[in-house]
């Protein structure tokens, strides 16, 4: 994360492809901060890239429910909520 930050302050990902834009961009969209997923939304838009941008709004959307990610609990040894229960069960809650 800490050197994907940085190459994007510096502007460094203005001079990759878009593939290789993505694939630095990624750690935000795996991050567990919403503060972080405001500024992954939009990286993820200047992409112009309609998939990439709607797998970002789907786990901005699970950090804005749950403030986490729910199929991490058990590996990182977190209690799950009811909900997060639930949520689980159906399909696409993970990733």
């Amino acid at each position: 994360m800490a050197l994907a930050q940085e190459a994007i302050s510096l502007d460094l990902d203005k001079q990759l492809s878009l593939e290789q834009r993505t694939f630095l961009y990624m750690p935000f969209m795996h991050s567990e901060s919403k503060l972080i997923h405001e500024f992954a939304l939009k990286l993820f838009q200047r992409l112009n890239n309609p998939l990439n941008l709607d797998y970002e709004k789907q786990h901005k959307a699970i950090i804005d429910r749950f403030g986490r990610y729910p199929h991490r609990n058990a590996i990182l040894a977190r209690s799950s909520t009811a909900e997060e229960l639930e949520f689980l069960t159906q399909p696409n809650s993970r990733f």
